[in-house]
């Protein structure tokens, strides 16, 4: 019994050191994808983000009506990755000075946006920010996830992991490329020095 409670204790512990933050940068496929192989991070979920009704899907999204991002929840281990690399990585996977719009994909749902968790989470992203070579002209929206109104819902399952399930190599530190849309679209190159050194976990 004493083994059990110093294990749920250890879990315990182990939970509380994860953080959250929740990413938009266009189609969600790709994105949770290239967040699948980061170190550290345990958990991803797409889903929608930032809008003005309680309930959406993906219809309704999609109609650029409900002021919904295509989202994803990054949950991660701090000890393993920082928050540093994780919007680091955000900035190199997108476009994130078009506003409303990556490559052919139009529309508020494909906005770039940040919502974090905490007023140490929002400094870092800003310090990130600022250290881009367009910082001043990037269009990112960055509030709180904790704001009054603020609205996340995870996206239906058949979105979840939904270039894994379509044979997209989902495995830690790959650099494979990403193509956005299963076997059609574009294609993220993964190999990138800047994306390397995150997904390879290098200093």
């Amino acid at each position: 019994m004493r083994i059990s409670l110093a294990l749920l204790a250890l879990c315990a512990a182990v939970h509380a050191e994860e953080e959250r933050i929740v990413l938009a940068a266009g189609c969600f496929w790709s994105i949770e994808l290239a967040y699948q192989r980061v170190p550290g991070v345990t958990k991803t979920a797409v889903g929608y983000a930032g809008g003005h009704i309680p309930n959406p899907t993906y219809h309704t999204v999609s109609s650029g009506t409900t002021g919904h991002a295509e989202a994803v929840e990054v949950v991660f281990d701090p000890t393993i990755v920082s928050l540093r690399r994780i919007v680091d990585l955000f900035w190199q996977l997108h476009d994130p000075t078009t506003r409303n719009r990556q490559g052919g994909d139009v529309g508020t749902q494909y906005r770039s946006a940040i919502w974090y968790s905490s007023d140490e989470q929002r400094k870092t992203i800003e310090a990130s920010r600022g250290a881009l070579s367009v910082a001043d002209r990037v269009v990112t929206e960055i509030a709180s996830a904790k704001d009054e109104g603020f609205v996340w819902k995870a996206a239906e399952d058949y979105h979840q992991r939904y270039l894994e399930k379509d044979g997209q190599d989902s495995s830690t530190s790959s650099l494979a490329p990403i193509q956005c849309y299963g076997k059609r679209g574009p294609i993220k190159k993964m190999d990138k020095p800047g994306i390397r050194e995150i997904l390879k976990g290098e200093l």
